[in-house]
């Protein structure tokens, strides 16, 4: 089963050919988030683990940034939150300096925002 599958609102065959044309130019940052979050490169399909894990941190951020009051209904839930913490410890395992970390946070939005643009424009 392909993981594309999964990934949200993204029909999977254009998620695929937005996935192969991203990798085109963006093959070195993926393989830096795989060493930065400690995922194999040797396993099938590691890329499309790459590229969820880059969908979910861009839905975190949104989540972490919209919340204007822990009373507020429109909050993000437990679970979200929870998710959002995990990502973010696994981004800063291992790493020396909060430049490091950051690198790794813009890599991970930078790559979900691309593949959102190249998933647009792919028929």
């Amino acid at each position: 089963m392909s993981l594309l599958k999964s990934i949200g609102d993204f029909e999977e065959n254009r998620a695929r050919r937005a996935l192969e044309l991203l990798l085109r130019d963006r093959h070195n940052e993926f393989r830096e988030l795989a060493d930065a979050t400690g995922f194999p490169k040797t396993t099938k399909a590691w890329e499309e683990v790459i590229l969820k894990f880059c969908l979910d941190f861009d839905e975190c951020f949104k989540s972490l940034t919209e919340i204007t009051s822990p009373y507020d209904p429109d909050t993000a839930d437990h679970n979200q939150i929870h998710k959002c913490m995990t990502l973010m410890r696994q981004i800063a395992r291992g790493k020396k300096t909060m430049n490091e970390v950051s690198h790794i946070q813009n890599l991970a939005y930078t790559i979900a925002q691309e593949f959102k643009s190249v998933y647009k424009r792919v028929e």
